[in-house]
Protein backbone atom coordinates (compact mmCIF):
# COMPACT_ATOMS: atom_id res chain seq x y z
CA UNK A 1 0.00 0.00 0.00
CA UNK A 2 1.08 3.47 -0.64
CA UNK A 3 1.33 6.12 2.16
CA UNK A 4 1.07 9.69 1.64
CA UNK A 5 4.70 9.44 4.19
CA UNK A 6 5.97 7.05 6.15
CA UNK A 7 8.89 7.58 9.09
CA UNK A 8 11.17 5.13 9.46
CA UNK A 9 13.01 3.09 11.95
CA UNK A 10 12.33 5.46 14.71
CA UNK A 11 12.09 4.76 18.17
CA UNK A 12 8.53 5.30 19.51
CA UNK A 13 7.33 6.81 22.69
CA UNK A 14 3.30 7.10 22.47
CA UNK A 15 3.32 9.16 25.00
CA UNK A 16 1.48 6.78 27.91
CA UNK A 17 4.67 6.43 29.54
CA UNK A 18 5.09 3.02 28.61
CA UNK A 19 8.53 1.43 27.07
CA UNK A 20 9.58 2.65 23.56
CA UNK A 21 9.49 0.64 20.47
CA UNK A 22 11.01 0.56 17.38
CA UNK A 23 8.05 1.16 14.67
CA UNK A 24 7.81 2.75 11.18
CA UNK A 25 4.75 4.86 11.26
CA UNK A 26 2.75 5.72 8.26
CA UNK A 27 0.60 8.71 7.54
CA UNK A 28 -1.99 9.52 5.47
CA UNK A 29 -4.15 12.74 5.14
CA UNK A 30 -3.83 14.27 8.56
CA UNK A 31 -4.35 10.87 10.67
CA UNK A 32 -1.73 8.35 11.29
CA UNK A 33 -2.45 4.75 9.67
CA UNK A 34 -0.19 2.56 10.18
CA UNK A 35 2.23 1.72 13.21
CA UNK A 36 4.51 -1.43 12.86
CA UNK A 37 6.91 -2.82 10.62
CA UNK A 38 6.05 -0.94 7.40
CA UNK A 39 9.19 -2.16 4.90
CA UNK A 40 7.14 -3.69 2.40
CA UNK A 41 4.88 -0.39 2.38
CA UNK A 42 6.16 2.54 0.04
CA UNK A 43 5.20 6.78 0.29
CA UNK A 44 5.35 9.58 -1.59
CA UNK A 45 7.63 10.89 1.06
CA UNK A 46 9.82 9.66 3.95
CA UNK A 47 11.69 10.75 6.80
CA UNK A 48 14.39 8.93 8.49
CA UNK A 49 14.08 8.59 12.31
CA UNK A 50 17.05 5.86 12.89
CA UNK A 51 18.27 6.81 16.02
CA UNK A 52 15.64 9.58 16.52
CA UNK A 53 12.27 9.83 19.26
CA UNK A 54 9.40 9.75 17.66
CA UNK A 55 6.69 11.23 19.84
CA UNK A 56 3.51 13.08 19.81
CA UNK A 57 3.07 17.01 19.04
CA UNK A 58 3.83 18.64 22.73
CA UNK A 59 0.56 20.66 24.16
CA UNK A 60 1.71 24.35 25.25
CA UNK A 61 -0.68 24.95 28.26
CA UNK A 62 0.07 28.82 28.67
CA UNK A 63 0.80 30.68 25.80
CA UNK A 64 -0.75 34.49 24.83
CA UNK A 65 -0.10 34.33 21.02
CA UNK A 66 -3.55 35.59 20.93
CA UNK A 67 -2.26 38.80 18.90
CA UNK A 68 1.45 37.27 17.37
CA UNK A 69 -0.35 34.87 15.91
CA UNK A 70 -2.14 37.39 13.19
CA UNK A 71 1.44 38.50 11.66
CA UNK A 72 3.60 35.45 12.65
CA UNK A 73 1.89 32.55 11.75
CA UNK A 74 4.32 30.37 11.80
CA UNK A 75 3.45 31.24 15.71
CA UNK A 76 7.67 31.52 16.68
CA UNK A 77 9.13 30.55 18.99
CA UNK A 78 7.21 27.39 19.78
CA UNK A 79 7.07 25.99 16.47
CA UNK A 80 10.54 25.47 16.82
CA UNK A 81 10.19 23.11 20.47
CA UNK A 82 8.09 20.82 19.24
CA UNK A 83 4.59 22.57 20.19
CA UNK A 84 1.91 21.46 17.85
CA UNK A 85 -0.87 22.64 19.71
CA UNK A 86 -1.21 25.60 21.87
CA UNK A 87 -3.65 27.09 24.35
CA UNK A 88 -4.53 30.92 24.11
CA UNK A 89 -6.64 33.28 26.12
CA UNK A 90 -4.88 32.49 29.15
CA UNK A 91 -5.15 35.00 32.54
CA UNK A 92 -8.19 36.71 31.56
CA UNK A 93 -6.61 38.96 28.79
CA UNK A 94 -8.40 38.16 24.82
CA UNK A 95 -9.93 40.35 22.60
CA UNK A 96 -13.03 39.14 23.02
CA UNK A 97 -16.12 39.47 23.35
CA UNK A 98 -15.41 43.37 21.78
CA UNK A 99 -17.38 46.17 21.19
CA UNK A 100 -15.96 48.17 18.14
CA UNK A 101 -15.61 50.97 20.36
CA UNK A 102 -13.28 48.57 23.22
CA UNK A 103 -11.01 47.61 20.60
CA UNK A 104 -8.38 49.93 21.44
CA UNK A 105 -8.84 49.71 25.34
CA UNK A 106 -8.39 45.91 25.08
CA UNK A 107 -5.42 46.23 23.07
CA UNK A 108 -4.11 48.79 25.89
CA UNK A 109 -4.33 45.95 28.36
CA UNK A 110 -3.03 43.33 26.88
CA UNK A 111 0.10 45.72 26.17
CA UNK A 112 -0.03 46.68 30.36
CA UNK A 113 -0.68 42.88 31.34
CA UNK A 114 1.58 41.09 28.67
CA UNK A 115 3.96 43.47 27.12
CA UNK A 116 2.81 43.00 23.79
CA UNK A 117 2.76 46.70 22.22
CA UNK A 118 -0.85 47.82 21.30
CA UNK A 119 0.41 49.38 17.81
CA UNK A 120 1.25 46.30 16.87
CA UNK A 121 -2.05 44.63 18.22
CA UNK A 122 -4.50 47.20 16.85
CA UNK A 123 -2.12 46.98 13.27
CA UNK A 124 -1.45 43.49 12.95
CA UNK A 125 -5.05 41.59 13.54
CA UNK A 126 -8.03 42.25 11.30
CA UNK A 127 -10.31 42.86 14.71
CA UNK A 128 -13.17 41.57 12.32
CA UNK A 129 -15.20 39.88 15.50
CA UNK A 130 -16.87 41.37 18.72
CA UNK A 131 -18.34 37.78 19.63
CA UNK A 132 -15.92 34.79 20.57
CA UNK A 133 -16.71 32.15 18.75
CA UNK A 134 -16.66 34.59 15.80
CA UNK A 135 -12.77 35.49 16.53
CA UNK A 136 -11.87 31.62 16.71
CA UNK A 137 -13.23 31.65 13.45
CA UNK A 138 -11.28 34.98 12.30
CA UNK A 139 -8.02 33.08 13.82
CA UNK A 140 -8.71 29.86 11.38
CA UNK A 141 -8.72 32.53 8.62
CA UNK A 142 -5.33 33.42 9.76
CA UNK A 143 -4.02 30.31 8.67
CA UNK A 144 -1.87 29.10 11.49
CA UNK A 145 0.92 26.43 11.31
CA UNK A 146 0.22 24.92 14.82
CA UNK A 147 -3.17 24.00 16.44
CA UNK A 148 -4.99 26.90 18.08
CA UNK A 149 -7.21 26.13 21.78
CA UNK A 150 -8.72 29.49 22.81
CA UNK A 151 -10.64 30.33 26.24
CA UNK A 152 -12.68 33.29 26.73
CA UNK A 153 -11.35 35.89 29.35
CA UNK A 154 -12.68 37.41 31.97
CA UNK A 155 -11.38 40.98 31.92
CA UNK A 156 -12.62 41.15 28.31
CA UNK A 157 -16.17 39.45 29.36
CA UNK A 158 -16.82 41.88 32.70
CA UNK A 159 -15.86 44.87 30.73
CA UNK A 160 -17.85 44.15 27.83
CA UNK A 161 -20.68 43.55 30.35
CA UNK A 162 -19.82 46.21 33.07
CA UNK A 163 -17.34 49.03 31.70
CA UNK A 164 -15.84 51.35 33.83
CA UNK A 165 -17.40 49.47 36.74
CA UNK A 166 -15.64 46.15 35.86
CA UNK A 167 -12.74 47.76 37.39
CA UNK A 168 -14.11 48.20 40.58
CA UNK A 169 -12.48 46.67 43.47
CA UNK A 170 -15.64 46.91 45.67
CA UNK A 171 -18.63 46.91 43.13
CA UNK A 172 -20.50 43.62 42.14
CA UNK A 173 -22.32 42.97 39.22
CA UNK A 174 -26.10 43.32 38.92
CA UNK A 175 -27.79 39.87 38.95
CA UNK A 176 -28.65 41.40 34.84
CA UNK A 177 -25.00 41.68 34.46
CA UNK A 178 -24.30 38.47 36.04
CA UNK A 179 -26.65 36.87 33.68
CA UNK A 180 -24.76 38.57 30.64
CA UNK A 181 -21.68 37.01 32.09
CA UNK A 182 -23.03 33.58 32.16
CA UNK A 183 -24.89 34.14 28.90
CA UNK A 184 -21.70 35.10 27.23
CA UNK A 185 -19.50 31.88 28.90
CA UNK A 186 -22.20 29.61 27.23
CA UNK A 187 -22.02 31.23 23.87
CA UNK A 188 -18.22 31.75 24.00
CA UNK A 189 -18.23 27.46 24.73
CA UNK A 190 -20.84 26.78 22.62
CA UNK A 191 -18.84 28.20 19.54
CA UNK A 192 -15.50 26.42 20.34
CA UNK A 193 -13.91 28.02 23.12
CA UNK A 194 -12.23 24.90 25.39
CA UNK A 195 -13.11 27.41 28.71
CA UNK A 196 -12.65 30.56 30.74
CA UNK A 197 -9.41 32.54 32.02
CA UNK A 198 -9.47 34.52 34.68
CA UNK A 199 -6.24 36.81 36.28
CA UNK A 200 -6.36 37.65 40.38
CA UNK A 201 -2.94 38.76 40.58
CA UNK A 202 -2.37 42.10 41.69
CA UNK A 203 0.50 42.60 39.35
CA UNK A 204 -1.89 42.55 36.38
CA UNK A 205 -2.98 46.54 36.04
CA UNK A 206 -4.72 48.35 33.20
CA UNK A 207 -2.39 51.67 31.79
CA UNK A 208 -4.00 53.85 34.82
CA UNK A 209 -2.55 51.62 37.84
CA UNK A 210 -6.25 49.68 38.80
CA UNK A 211 -6.46 46.06 38.75
CA UNK A 212 -7.43 44.19 35.75
CA UNK A 213 -11.21 43.49 35.59
CA UNK A 214 -12.22 40.06 38.02
CA UNK A 215 -9.16 40.70 40.23
CA UNK A 216 -11.36 40.78 43.06
CA UNK A 217 -14.45 39.22 41.57
CA UNK A 218 -16.04 37.09 44.43
CA UNK A 219 -16.37 33.11 44.06
CA UNK A 220 -20.14 33.83 42.91
CA UNK A 221 -19.37 35.41 40.07
CA UNK A 222 -16.96 32.36 39.58
CA UNK A 223 -19.40 29.60 40.07
CA UNK A 224 -22.17 31.89 37.82
CA UNK A 225 -19.90 31.51 34.97
CA UNK A 226 -19.08 27.87 35.21
CA UNK A 227 -22.56 27.35 35.42
CA UNK A 228 -22.87 29.13 31.71
CA UNK A 229 -19.92 27.13 30.71
CA UNK A 230 -22.10 23.94 31.92
CA UNK A 231 -25.29 25.05 30.05
CA UNK A 232 -22.82 24.32 26.54
CA UNK A 233 -21.40 20.96 27.73
CA UNK A 234 -18.92 22.21 30.50
CA UNK A 235 -15.49 23.91 30.23
CA UNK A 236 -11.85 24.52 31.54
CA UNK A 237 -11.26 26.88 34.24
CA UNK A 238 -7.90 28.79 33.44
CA UNK A 239 -6.92 30.62 36.49
CA UNK A 240 -3.52 32.67 37.84
CA UNK A 241 -4.00 33.57 41.50
CA UNK A 242 -3.11 35.68 44.29
CA UNK A 243 -1.57 33.40 46.76
CA UNK A 244 0.69 36.23 48.11
CA UNK A 245 -1.73 38.47 49.89
CA UNK A 246 -5.26 35.83 50.13
CA UNK A 247 -3.77 32.16 49.60
CA UNK A 248 -6.95 30.69 52.12
CA UNK A 249 -9.66 32.75 49.77
CA UNK A 250 -7.64 31.09 46.13
CA UNK A 251 -7.45 27.68 47.19
CA UNK A 252 -11.25 27.86 48.11
CA UNK A 253 -11.43 29.72 45.07
CA UNK A 254 -9.51 26.52 43.17
CA UNK A 255 -12.12 23.69 44.81
CA UNK A 256 -15.27 25.65 44.67
CA UNK A 257 -14.45 25.38 40.68
CA UNK A 258 -13.32 22.27 40.13
CA UNK A 259 -16.13 20.72 42.15
CA UNK A 260 -19.09 23.09 39.77
CA UNK A 261 -16.76 23.11 36.69
CA UNK A 262 -14.93 19.95 36.69
CA UNK A 263 -11.40 21.27 35.23
CA UNK A 264 -9.11 23.67 36.61
CA UNK A 265 -5.82 24.80 35.31
CA UNK A 266 -3.63 27.60 37.41
CA UNK A 267 0.03 28.69 37.40
CA UNK A 268 1.64 27.10 40.41
CA UNK A 269 5.39 26.86 41.42
CA UNK A 270 8.13 26.80 44.38
CA UNK A 271 7.78 29.90 45.99
CA UNK A 272 10.28 32.60 45.95
CA UNK A 273 11.16 31.68 49.49
CA UNK A 274 15.69 30.55 48.90
CA UNK A 275 15.38 29.43 52.85
CA UNK A 276 13.40 26.55 54.97
CA UNK A 277 11.84 22.82 53.80
CA UNK A 278 11.94 22.51 50.61
CA UNK A 279 9.75 19.22 50.68
CA UNK A 280 7.47 21.05 52.72
CA UNK A 281 6.58 22.79 49.65
CA UNK A 282 5.89 20.13 47.36
CA UNK A 283 4.02 17.96 50.07
CA UNK A 284 1.95 20.80 50.68
CA UNK A 285 0.90 21.35 46.84
CA UNK A 286 1.13 17.26 46.02
CA UNK A 287 -1.78 16.94 48.92
CA UNK A 288 -4.23 19.73 47.71
CA UNK A 289 -4.00 18.74 44.34
CA UNK A 290 -4.62 14.89 45.34
CA UNK A 291 -7.39 15.50 48.26
CA UNK A 292 -9.43 18.33 45.31
CA UNK A 293 -9.24 15.79 42.63
CA UNK A 294 -11.17 13.18 45.12
CA UNK A 295 -13.31 15.80 46.38
CA UNK A 296 -14.35 17.83 43.76
CA UNK A 297 -12.93 17.51 40.16
CA UNK A 298 -10.04 17.38 37.63
CA UNK A 299 -7.36 20.16 38.61
CA UNK A 300 -4.00 20.33 37.31
CA UNK A 301 -1.16 23.32 38.17
CA UNK A 302 1.14 24.45 35.56
CA UNK A 303 4.77 25.27 36.39
CA UNK A 304 7.75 26.88 34.69
CA UNK A 305 10.71 24.37 34.17
CA UNK A 306 13.27 27.17 35.63
CA UNK A 307 13.64 30.10 37.92
CA UNK A 308 12.49 33.02 35.43
CA UNK A 309 11.03 36.28 35.51
CA UNK A 310 12.85 38.68 33.12
CA UNK A 311 15.72 39.31 31.39
CA UNK A 312 17.94 42.23 31.93
CA UNK A 313 20.71 43.66 29.30
CA UNK A 314 21.34 46.39 26.38
CA UNK A 315 18.30 45.10 24.48
CA UNK A 316 15.25 46.27 26.10
CA UNK A 317 15.38 45.97 29.74
CA UNK A 318 18.46 48.12 31.35
CA UNK A 319 19.90 46.68 34.67
CA UNK A 320 19.55 49.70 36.35
CA UNK A 321 16.87 52.52 35.88
CA UNK A 322 18.21 56.24 35.65
CA UNK A 323 18.90 58.95 33.50
CA UNK A 324 22.29 57.99 32.17
CA UNK A 325 20.52 54.42 31.75
CA UNK A 326 18.04 55.79 29.62
CA UNK A 327 20.02 57.91 27.83
CA UNK A 328 21.75 54.97 27.20
CA UNK A 329 19.03 52.86 25.76
CA UNK A 330 17.59 55.64 23.67
CA UNK A 331 20.20 55.12 21.36
CA UNK A 332 18.65 53.93 18.30
CA UNK A 333 21.13 50.68 17.96
CA UNK A 334 22.43 47.91 20.11
CA UNK A 335 26.11 48.60 18.60
CA UNK A 336 25.76 51.97 19.49
CA UNK A 337 24.57 51.35 22.91
CA UNK A 338 27.84 48.98 23.36
CA UNK A 339 29.97 51.61 21.61
CA UNK A 340 28.63 54.19 24.30
CA UNK A 341 29.18 51.69 27.12
CA UNK A 342 32.97 51.06 26.48
CA UNK A 343 33.41 54.75 26.21
CA UNK A 344 35.10 55.58 29.36
CA UNK A 345 33.32 58.71 30.54
CA UNK A 346 29.96 57.25 29.35
CA UNK A 347 30.85 54.25 31.37
CA UNK A 348 31.61 56.32 34.74
CA UNK A 349 28.12 58.21 34.27
CA UNK A 350 26.16 54.38 34.14
CA UNK A 351 28.51 53.04 37.00
CA UNK A 352 27.96 56.20 38.93
CA UNK A 353 24.55 55.67 38.58
CA UNK A 354 24.58 52.77 39.31
CA UNK A 355 25.98 52.34 42.45
CA UNK A 356 24.05 55.76 43.77
CA UNK A 357 20.93 53.71 43.06
CA UNK A 358 21.93 49.50 42.44
CA UNK A 359 19.83 47.47 40.40
CA UNK A 360 16.41 47.67 39.78
CA UNK A 361 15.75 44.36 41.33
CA UNK A 362 17.31 42.79 44.51
CA UNK A 363 21.04 41.86 43.02
CA UNK A 364 20.82 38.42 45.29
CA UNK A 365 17.83 37.09 42.61
CA UNK A 366 19.57 38.33 39.31
CA UNK A 367 21.95 35.62 37.88
CA UNK A 368 24.22 36.01 34.73
CA UNK A 369 23.54 33.84 31.63
CA UNK A 370 26.87 33.80 30.45
CA UNK A 371 27.74 34.56 26.74
CA UNK A 372 28.17 30.72 25.66
CA UNK A 373 25.40 29.65 23.04
CA UNK A 374 23.75 27.76 25.54
CA UNK A 375 22.34 29.58 28.72
CA UNK A 376 23.09 29.12 32.04
CA UNK A 377 20.16 29.35 34.16
CA UNK A 378 22.09 28.61 37.11
CA UNK A 379 19.69 25.96 38.41
CA UNK A 380 22.74 24.16 40.15
CA UNK A 381 24.50 25.82 42.45
CA UNK A 382 23.06 29.17 41.57
CA UNK A 383 25.14 31.92 41.93
CA UNK A 384 23.84 35.30 41.98
CA UNK A 385 25.33 39.16 40.59
CA UNK A 386 25.63 39.84 44.11
CA UNK A 387 27.57 36.49 44.89
CA UNK A 388 30.27 37.12 41.86
CA UNK A 389 30.35 41.26 42.61
CA UNK A 390 31.66 40.67 46.20
CA UNK A 391 34.15 37.87 45.37
CA UNK A 392 35.27 40.76 43.21
CA UNK A 393 35.28 42.89 45.46
CA UNK A 394 33.15 45.35 43.40
CA UNK A 395 29.37 46.64 43.43
CA UNK A 396 26.75 44.62 41.34
CA UNK A 397 26.35 47.69 39.08
CA UNK A 398 30.49 47.50 38.27
CA UNK A 399 30.31 43.78 37.57
CA UNK A 400 27.67 43.76 35.35
CA UNK A 401 28.77 47.01 33.46
CA UNK A 402 32.31 44.74 33.06
CA UNK A 403 30.29 41.57 31.73
CA UNK A 404 28.50 43.58 29.00
CA UNK A 405 31.56 44.96 27.63
CA UNK A 406 33.06 41.55 27.97
CA UNK A 407 30.51 40.38 25.90
CA UNK A 408 30.04 43.29 23.64
CA UNK A 409 26.93 43.68 25.33
CA UNK A 410 25.16 40.15 24.52
CA UNK A 411 24.95 38.79 27.79
CA UNK A 412 21.56 38.82 29.51
CA UNK A 413 20.76 38.87 33.59
CA UNK A 414 17.67 36.15 34.64
CA UNK A 415 15.93 37.86 37.33
CA UNK A 416 14.65 35.31 39.32
CA UNK A 417 10.82 36.42 40.15
CA UNK A 418 9.38 33.05 40.60
CA UNK A 419 11.20 29.00 41.03
CA UNK A 420 13.64 30.23 43.67
CA UNK A 421 13.57 26.60 45.13
CA UNK A 422 15.79 25.44 42.94
CA UNK A 423 16.25 22.25 45.06
CA UNK A 424 12.57 21.73 45.16
CA UNK A 425 12.25 22.13 41.98
CA UNK A 426 12.70 18.62 40.39
CA UNK A 427 10.59 17.17 42.66
CA UNK A 428 7.87 19.33 41.94
CA UNK A 429 7.73 18.99 38.45
CA UNK A 430 7.00 15.68 38.97
CA UNK A 431 3.88 15.79 41.27
CA UNK A 432 0.98 13.89 39.22
CA UNK A 433 -1.20 16.78 39.03
CA UNK A 434 1.95 19.06 37.52
CA UNK A 435 2.23 19.61 34.22
CA UNK A 436 5.65 21.28 33.44
CA UNK A 437 5.56 24.43 30.86
CA UNK A 438 4.13 27.82 31.55
CA UNK A 439 6.32 29.46 29.15
CA UNK A 440 3.87 32.68 28.26
CA UNK A 441 4.76 32.37 24.89
CA UNK A 442 4.00 35.64 22.64
CA UNK A 443 4.19 37.60 25.86
CA UNK A 444 6.41 39.82 27.58
CA UNK A 445 7.43 39.97 24.54
CA UNK A 446 11.25 42.12 24.92
CA UNK A 447 11.12 41.12 28.73
CA UNK A 448 11.32 37.53 28.72
CA UNK A 449 11.45 34.18 26.50
CA UNK A 450 10.41 31.21 28.11
CA UNK A 451 8.64 29.43 24.61
CA UNK A 452 11.48 26.60 24.77
CA UNK A 453 10.02 24.88 28.29
CA UNK A 454 9.37 22.19 26.38
CA UNK A 455 13.03 21.67 25.06
CA UNK A 456 14.55 22.86 28.43
CA UNK A 457 12.61 19.96 30.23
CA UNK A 458 13.62 17.29 27.30
CA UNK A 459 17.18 18.66 27.41
CA UNK A 460 18.20 19.63 31.10
CA UNK A 461 15.79 17.83 32.94
CA UNK A 462 15.81 14.53 31.35
CA UNK A 463 19.20 14.22 29.74
CA UNK A 464 21.00 16.40 31.85
CA UNK A 465 19.78 15.75 35.48
CA UNK A 466 18.49 12.64 34.29
CA UNK A 467 15.40 13.91 36.95
CA UNK A 468 12.98 11.85 34.73
CA UNK A 469 12.88 9.25 31.79
CA UNK A 470 12.30 10.45 28.59
CA UNK A 471 9.06 7.86 28.53
CA UNK A 472 8.06 9.99 31.66
CA UNK A 473 9.35 13.56 30.15
CA UNK A 474 7.33 12.75 26.69
CA UNK A 475 4.37 11.66 28.31
CA UNK A 476 4.18 15.41 31.04
CA UNK A 477 4.47 17.32 27.26
CA UNK A 478 1.88 15.15 25.39
CA UNK A 479 -0.84 13.30 27.07
CA UNK A 480 -1.10 14.92 30.30
CA UNK A 481 -1.80 18.22 29.10
CA UNK A 482 -4.35 17.29 26.35
CA UNK A 483 -5.90 15.31 28.25
CA UNK A 484 -6.45 18.36 30.41
CA UNK A 485 -8.02 20.23 27.18
CA UNK A 486 -10.12 17.08 26.50
CA UNK A 487 -8.50 16.70 23.03
CA UNK A 488 -9.71 14.03 21.11
CA UNK A 489 -7.25 12.41 19.36
CA UNK A 490 -4.07 14.00 19.96
CA UNK A 491 -1.52 13.77 22.63
CA UNK A 492 -0.51 10.01 21.38
CA UNK A 493 0.58 8.18 19.29
CA UNK A 494 -2.26 5.52 17.87
CA UNK A 495 -3.85 4.24 14.68
CA UNK A 496 -6.43 6.52 13.59
CA UNK A 497 -4.70 9.63 15.51
CA UNK A 498 -3.91 12.90 14.42
CA UNK A 499 -0.25 13.40 12.93
CA UNK A 500 0.92 15.61 15.44
CA UNK A 501 4.43 14.52 15.71
CA UNK A 502 7.77 15.26 16.81
CA UNK A 503 11.08 13.58 15.35
CA UNK A 504 14.31 14.15 17.19
CA UNK A 505 17.35 13.23 18.69
CA UNK A 506 17.45 12.91 22.55
CA UNK A 507 21.20 13.17 23.06
CA UNK A 508 21.49 16.59 21.24
CA UNK A 509 18.06 18.23 21.83
CA UNK A 510 18.78 21.68 23.04
CA UNK A 511 17.56 25.50 23.66
CA UNK A 512 19.55 28.42 21.86
CA UNK A 513 20.55 31.57 23.67
CA UNK A 514 17.53 34.28 23.48
CA UNK A 515 18.13 36.61 20.65
CA UNK A 516 16.50 39.91 20.15
CA UNK A 517 15.15 40.90 17.22
CA UNK A 518 12.69 44.14 15.15
CA UNK A 519 9.99 41.58 13.44
CA UNK A 520 7.16 42.88 15.26
CA UNK A 521 4.75 45.57 13.13
CA UNK A 522 6.11 48.57 12.87
CA UNK A 523 9.46 47.26 13.87
CA UNK A 524 8.83 46.93 17.22
CA UNK A 525 11.13 44.06 19.05
CA UNK A 526 11.08 40.77 20.96
CA UNK A 527 12.99 38.00 22.57
CA UNK A 528 12.91 34.66 20.35
CA UNK A 529 14.67 31.61 21.03
CA UNK A 530 15.78 28.63 18.59
CA UNK A 531 16.89 25.01 18.99
CA UNK A 532 18.60 22.35 17.67
CA UNK A 533 18.23 18.41 17.56
CA UNK A 534 14.45 18.17 16.20
CA UNK A 535 14.98 16.66 13.21
CA UNK A 536 10.57 17.71 12.20
CA UNK A 537 7.80 18.44 13.65
CA UNK A 538 4.27 17.74 12.07
CA UNK A 539 0.78 18.82 12.30
CA UNK A 540 -1.99 17.39 10.90
CA UNK A 541 -0.32 15.07 8.89
CA UNK A 542 2.59 18.00 7.35
CA UNK A 543 5.86 18.46 8.04
CA UNK A 544 6.01 22.04 10.00
CA UNK A 545 9.51 22.29 10.52
CA UNK A 546 12.58 20.36 9.00
CA UNK A 547 16.10 20.72 10.30
CA UNK A 548 14.64 23.61 12.66
CA UNK A 549 13.39 25.66 9.81
CA UNK A 550 9.99 26.13 8.34
CA UNK A 551 8.73 24.67 5.72
CA UNK A 552 5.94 26.91 4.69
CA UNK A 553 3.43 24.39 5.72
CA UNK A 554 0.39 26.10 7.74
CA UNK A 555 -2.06 22.88 8.48
CA UNK A 556 -3.14 24.12 12.19
CA UNK A 557 -6.45 24.22 13.25
CA UNK A 558 -8.78 26.02 15.45
CA UNK A 559 -9.72 23.12 17.78
CA UNK A 560 -13.41 23.62 19.01
CA UNK A 561 -14.57 19.92 20.17
CA UNK A 562 -13.53 18.25 23.38
CA UNK A 563 -14.01 15.22 25.50
CA UNK A 564 -15.47 17.08 28.89
CA UNK A 565 -15.41 14.53 31.89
Amino acid sequence: MAHDLIIRNGTVHDGTGAAAVEADIAIDGDRVTAIGDLADATAESEIDATGLAVTPGFVDLHTHMDAQIGWDPFMTSSSWHGVTTVLMGNCGVTFAPVAPDNRSYLAEMMESVEDIPREAILDGIPWDWETFPEYLDSVERMGPALNVVGMVGHCAVRYHVMGERSLSETQEPTPDELGQMRDIAAESVAGGAVGYSTSRLLGHRVPDGRCVPGTFSSIDEYLAIADGMNDAGGGLFQAVLDFDTKAGHEFELLKAMADRAGDVLFSSGVGTSTSGNDMRVVEMWDRFLTETRMAAGRISGICMTRPSGMLMGLHQVPPIAGKAWGALMALPSHAERVAALKDPSTRADLLAEGEAKGLWYDANHVYPMGAEARPDYNIDAPRSVAAHAAAAGVSPAAWVIDRLIESDGQELFNVWFFNRHTEALAEFLQIDGIIPGLGDAGAHAGQICDADATTHYLSYWMRDRGAVSLEDAVHHLTQKPADVLGLVDRGTLDVGGFADINVFDPATVDFAYPEYVHDFPNGKGRLRVQSTGYAATLVNGQVVTAQGEHTGSRPGRVIRDFQRG
